[in-house]
């Protein structure tokens, strides 16, 4: 009987499984653009979309952002391997190279600076269908669920971005290699960039995710400690 599992012989550890498993069947059990304790699910979703974008592009907009985040660090594109001259003058050097990535990384800010605002309306605008399978989902399910919808969108959006940042670079080597680039189209290099900034971009956005699914509490949100918390 459930009434003796919570007597005097029951442990704490039963009770606290009991109402965990009642919680999420009940959350379970309900249609997908229902509520739960009075929350909105399409809301809870769209709400953890916003936090962990908003904690993405606060990681990667901070000074060094990109470089000091192993994670989403960019590396030089596979463009420049296939190129002689000052380039390989330049990538045969450790200490060269090393600036060069630096200064790439720099660059990326700018790509992720004209993504952060699209991100950040999209959150707030899309539909959303079934966000019961999203909660319930993966880790990163909601950063699937938006990255799918916006469709490679960001790195059309982030090329030009990344274009004006490569010719006004403060780095000298930058300019040495666009000048190692002559007659080549730059523009293959820019979108490398901006593809690299994207996984950059998604990546970061799920593992805040993860972060937050793991401990929902910690944001001091109510919608997302009560739904998520229930999961």
């Amino acid at each position: 009987m459930i009434g003796e599992n919570f007597g005097a012989g029951g442990s704490l550890a039963s009770r606290r499984a009991f109402l965990a498993g009642t919680g999420t069947a009940a959350l379970l059990a309900l249609p997908a653009c229902s509520s739960f304790g009075g929350y909105s699910l399409v809301e809870a979703v769209r709400r953890l979309l916003q936090l962990s974008s908003e904690r993405a592009f606060a990681s990667l907009l901070a000074p060094n952002g990109f470089w000091d985040n192993q994670l989403a660090r960019i590396d030089l594109p596979d463009l420049l391997g296939s190129r002689g001259g000052v380039i390989a003058q330049i990538l045969t050097s450790v200490v060269f190279k090393d600036r060069l990535q630096r200064a790439f990384n720099n660059i990326a800010a700018d790509g992720a600076e004209r993504a952060a605002p699209i991100v950040a309306d999209t959150v707030r605008t899309i539909g959303i269908d079934n966000a019961l399978a999203i909660l319930n989902g993966e880790p990163t399910a909601a950063t699937s669920f938006l990255r799918g919808a916006m469709a490679g969108s960001l790195v059309e959006l982030m090329v030009p971005a990344l274009g004006d940042a490569l010719r006004v670079s403060q780095e000298p080597l930058v300019g040495e290699l666009l000048s190692g680039l002559a007659g080549v189209d730059v523009s293959a290099l820019t979108r490398d960039i901006s593809e690299d900034v994207d996984n950059a971009i998604w990546g970061e956005i799920g593992r805040q995710e993860i972060e937050i699914r793991d401990d929902p509490a910690s944001t001091n949100d109510p919608v997302l400690t009560a739904v998520l918390g229930t999961l």
